[in-house]
């Protein structure tokens, strides 16, 4: 008994100390004597059973021994004490808080006397232990639906761990207010630790899991608690349920239709998370109440029929016709090649509950998961831009990911980690990822090292709200918080359902080869559909027939869009996210437009650029860039590299165009050429001379910003930002042409085939540095070949020409809008200039490559006129200025489709960018300027046919060479060969066995790591081009 088990005192043995009954406030003596011996027994029948009225120490033991036969049998102050006891409470505490409170102490006596036996390790253990459910408790959360992830608790969690035992549990604590939200601030100052931990235990280990102490701002902390440690949690309406069970209706019954209607095709189903559709729709309202006007949304494929279909509202006919696999479109209008039906995407303006309208866009993408990532923030930052939502409260990222691709592509961290950069940042993005808990056919605990697929971002301070997508309610509860969160922080927030994957990777695969125990599992288990109805059954709210009219009305619906999708015409323009007006598609006719500048206002646009403010301190290097520059303005000779950039950026935001250019160390440029933000060497203030191109220029209307580290990302990044608006001029500069490479899924499956899969333009420039100047294999090639060979031209089959149109550039038709992409290797600035205002001053968007230089930047032959800038014509009979896609020999002059013969040149050695310049060189050399001619090809894609047919009749008598600095089996060699065939078959010239080569041999490595081989190898190719004797 703990009365007995109560330290005796040593002198007279008390049970209780004499302090207890020191206080006549508290325990009456029996007499003056009383002190003196133990004090006599009061009959119980002549004292009140109130713990005030106890006379001695016999009253208590008896009155002790009746609480433990039946506590109910005492008076609850008398109940309370001996609870207090049990649980170690000294009676000199108990003595000294009623002396207090009949002082007037507010708390309750057997509150205060626990509480003063509280010491201070005691309290921070408490303490500890409310941390350890915040940080660990998601570790016992009902998360899983299968019930297959049995973890163990962890021993953070235990009581036992802080000292606590279950004797405790009844013990009231002090914990007091905090300077934190939650429960802890309640205004309550004492709770038993029960209810402490039960709190704990409704918050943390439910069906919501919630990682967020990672975060270090105590005040989003907060703002977390005060939502997760509710008294009550939100319970929902029976309007709202009704709400939600329709939704979870549409989503479950959906599928069940495609997998009745079309049993044998795969469609990537959402069979296991139906509880996404309802989430999802409960997250955009939300979003929609707070403000935000468009979404866009990016999502692997599974799923992603359900999500078009009820959270886009693309149209259910189309849907079902796509299942037929009839091609889009009219007779004779550009379709493209079309795409699977679950890598589609749309466009719709949904109205939300309240009444709001939001405009959701799902972009399309390819196989390759969460590739399509930073191509939505990307989209979303460009959005921002146009309607000025500097904010970012107005448009928003959504992105739904699988379990196993989140943690295992790198992209997803390349794209994680824009999230705070100030030129890449959206103001926060939404990840949604739909945890199967498997990947295709691989277990969780070998695909990633981390206890969560989710982990990762916890590097970006993001809160993870992991929840069991069985509980729809649940998942709706986490949508709405990920919503509000992003609303209000402007960053990113992860929510992880998961759940499972009814049928294999698709529905004709087989799971139980590889996961047998989890799909018996699976097959036993009910869809989360049946769940909620007998759950708002048994509630007693909502009746049957209730729940079977939202069915019946389901199943109606779909049933009659099946019907009609037998006859409906898809329009294949319904894949567009956007239409942009007045641009062409390839089948349509573009106007051809100059891209010259008139002369006046080049000169006023390139004084502004090359001027710094007054009281500036430029590094004295850049002072005499910058001094160059406007010596060249002054002179008109002498425009290099940077310079002719620079005007082509200035003269395009002069004219209203928007002008963004990213990548690593693109400021400065890799290779200190550009410039385009200037350092104050005093002071460190930033100058961007684009930026003050005008009076009234609209903030970031010309953006550069140095990137982070990364190709993929960022490429994926400017390339969405340039399909929002074509009146766009968006660059992404590589710091070395090779590391392209680190973006290759980007060029493969979005730039190279997006508008033949989808019907998406993009103007998108991509710049890369290439060039053999001895420095190595690594940063020599920007793998030229790569690119050629992804063109969609056909080599032999020249497009037809109309001489007529030849003079005003109209001759070609739209071969050139029919093509993939274009890529060219300028030699001079000036074409540079030309290729980078075409990309703008025409009516289509097509990709363009630049096989940028390195050498050519400071070389002294590599500068223009101003001249070559402006808007009138140089050459005869050619009307306006444009790219030059060939530029003829030095000594020619006729630009017509049949010039007259020279007669007396016996080689022409074609050739493409800086190694030009060494030819000529050679050619000097050896005087041979009458015998070899030299062309350059500046455009490769799309190949100038008619240009290079109008060299053959200029020069009857020549052989053709092609030149290179590349490996034979790199470079534009083969590219070249049957293109030049197809010309000489045309001009009925004789065809040679195979196309005579200049240039190194076919090599593993793209260079050379030695520098005395690099000079022996380039001056070998250029000699051998010269030779008239040489033939490979």
């Amino acid at each position: 008994m703990a009365l007995r088990m109560a330290s005796r005192r040593a002198a007279g043995q008390l049970r209780y100390s004499p302090a207890f009954f020191s206080s006549n406030r508290l325990f009456q003596s029996s007499g003056p004597d009383a002190q003196q011996g133990a004090p006599k027994p009061v009959p119980m029948s002549k004292l009140k059973d109130s713990f005030l009225d106890g006379t001695s120490s016999t009253y208590l033991e008896d009155m002790e021994e009746k609480y433990r036969q039946d506590p109910n049998s005492v008076d609850k102050s008398w109940a309370s004490f001996f609870r207090s006891l049990e649980s170690g409470v000294a009676p000199e505490a108990v003595a000294e808080a009623y002396h207090k409170f009949e002082q007037g102490g507010k708390v309750e006596p057997l509150k205060a006397a626990a509480m003063s036996n509280q010491g201070i390790q005691e309290s921070m253990r408490l303490l500890l232990l409310v941390r350890a459910y915040q940080v660990n408790g998601h570790y016992i959360a009902k998360l899983d639906p299968l019930g297959l992830d049995q973890r163990p608790m962890p021993v953070e969690l235990d009581i036992a761990l802080y000292g606590f035992s279950e004797k405790d549990m009844d013990r009231e604590f002090f914990v007091g207010t905090w300077n934190m939200s939650g429960f802890l601030n309640e205004d309550r100052e004492t709770r038993t630790l029960r209810e402490i931990v039960t709190r704990l235990r409704e918050s943390y280990c439910g069906s919501i899991g919630f990682e967020y102490m990672h975060i270090p701002d105590r005040d989003r902390c907060n703002w977390l608690r005060e939502r997760i440690e509710t008294p009550n949690k939100q319970k929902f309406s029976v309007e709202k349920q009704l709400h939600t069970y329709d939704r979870l209706a549409w989503s479950e019954i959906f599928e069940s239709f495609l997998a009745n209607k079309y049993a044998a095709a795969k469609r990537f189903g959402l069979e296991g998370c139906e509880t996404l559709v309802p989430g999802m729709k409960a997250m955009i309202d939300t979003s929609a109440d707070l403000g935000v006007e468009t979404i866009c949304l990016g999502m692997p494929h599974r799923g992603r029929l359900n999500v078009l279909a009820n959270v886009v509202r693309k149209p259910m006919q189309q849907i079902f016709s796509e299942f037929t696999g009839i091609k889009s479109g009219d007779q004779g209008t550009f379709t493209g090649t079309g795409d699977v039906k679950y890598h589609l995407g749309t466009s719709y303006d949904r109205p939300t509950i309240t009444g709001k309208r939001v405009h959701l866009s799902l972009l399309a993408n390819p196989s390759h998961l969460e590739a399509v990532d930073p191509i939505v923030l990307g989209k979303v930052r460009a959005k921002q831009y146009y309607s000025e939502d500097g904010e970012r409260s107005k448009n928003m990222g959504i992105l739904m990911h699988g379990d196993g691709s989140f943690a295992g592509q790198g992209v997803v961290y390349e794209t994680l980690d824009m999230s705070a950069l100030p030129d890449y940042t959206v103001g926060g993005t939404i990840h949604v990822i739909v945890n199967n808990q498997v990947a295709f056919t691989t277990d969780p605990k070998k695909s990633r090292s981390s206890p969560y697929c989710t982990d990762v971002a916890k590097a970006l301070n993001a809160p993870i709200l992991h929840v069991n997508g069985d509980d729809v309610e649940s998942v709706v509860r986490a949508c709405e918080l990920a919503a509000q969160w992003r609303q209000q922080w402007k960053s990113d927030v992860v929510v992880d359902i998961v759940c499972y994957r009814k049928h294999g990777h698709n529905e004709i695969d087989e799971p139980s080869f590889t996961q047998p125990l989890m799909y018996q599992a699976i097959r036993a288990h009910e869809d989360s559909h049946k769940q909620y109805a007998k759950r708002l059954l048994k509630e007693g709210n909502i009746k049957q027939d209730q729940l079977d009219k939202i069915d019946k009305n389901v199943h109606n619906i779909l049933q009659k869009a099946f019907e009609e999708a037998k006859d409906y015409k898809p329009n294949a323009r319904d894949w567009l996210s956007s239409y942009w007006k007045g641009f062409m598609s390839p089948d349509q006719m573009a106007r051809i437009r100059n891209t010259g500048v008139p002369m006046d206002f080049l000169k006023e646009v390139g004084m502004s650029i090359s001027g710094l403010p007054e009281g500036f301190n430029p590094h004295k290097g850049i002072k005499r860039v910058f001094d160059g520059r406007r010596k060249a303005i002054e002179s008109g000779e002498g425009v290099d590299w940077g310079f002719a950039e620079a005007l082509a950026f200035g003269t395009l935001v002069s004219e209203g165009n928007h002008v963004r250019m990213s990548g690593q160390d693109v400021e400065r440029g890799t290779f200190s050429h550009r410039h385009a933000v200037v350092h104050d060497q005093k002071t460190g203030e930033r100058y961007f001379p684009l930026g003050n191109v005008f009076d009234g220029q609209k903030p970031y209307q010309f953006t550069i910003c140095n990137s982070s580290l990364s190709e993929f990302g960022i490429l994926g990044f400017e390339l969405g930002y340039s399909m929002e608006n074509p009146n766009s001029l968006i660059l992404w500069e590589a710091q070395f042409g090779d590391f392209a490479n680190g973006a290759q899924v980007v060029f493969d499956q979005f730039l190279s085939s997006g508008e033949s899969k989808w019907l998406r333009q993009t103007g998108l420039v991509v710049l890369l540095p290439h060039g053999y100047d001895g420095q190595g294999p690594e940063h020599s090639s920007c793998r030229i070949e790569r690119f050629l060979q992804m063109a969609d031209e056909d080599p032999y089959n020249a497009p037809p020409i109309d001489e007529s149109k030849w003079f005003t550039g109209g001759h070609l038709g739209s071969a050139t809008q029919r093509i993939n992409w274009q890529l060219v290797n300028c030699t001079t600035p000036a074409n540079y200039f030309h290729v980078l205002r075409r990309q703008i001053h025409r009516q289509f968007r097509k990709p363009l490559l630049v096989v940028a230089p390195k050498n050519l930047l400071r070389h002294p032959d590599a500068k223009s006129g101003l001249w070559e800038f402006d808007d009138k014509a140089d050459d005869k009979g050619i009307l306006g200025v444009r790219f030059k896609r060939l530029i003829m020999d030095a000594s020619a002059e006729d630009r017509s489709p049949h010039p007259p013969k020279e007669e007396g040149f016996k080689r022409v050695v074609m050739c493409s960018g800086k190694v030009y310049y060494e030819l000529a060189k050679k050619r000097a050399e050896l005087k041979k300027e009458k015998e070899v001619a030299i062309i350059r090809l500046e455009q490769l894609v799309p190949f100038p046919f008619d240009l290079v047919a109008r060299e053959l009749r200029r020069y009857p008598n020549a052989e053709f060479l092609w030149c290179q600095e590349e490996p034979m089996n790199m470079g534009g060699y083969t590219h070249i060969c049957p293109r030049l065939e197809t010309c000489m078959r045309n001009e009925d010239r004789e065809v040679p066995a195979h196309v005579p080569y200049a240039g190194r041999q076919p090599s593993a490595s793209p260079a050379t790591g030695f520098s005395d081989v690099h000079k022996r190898e380039q001056d070998e190719l250029c000699t051998n081009a010269m030779d008239l004797e040489y033939a490979l």
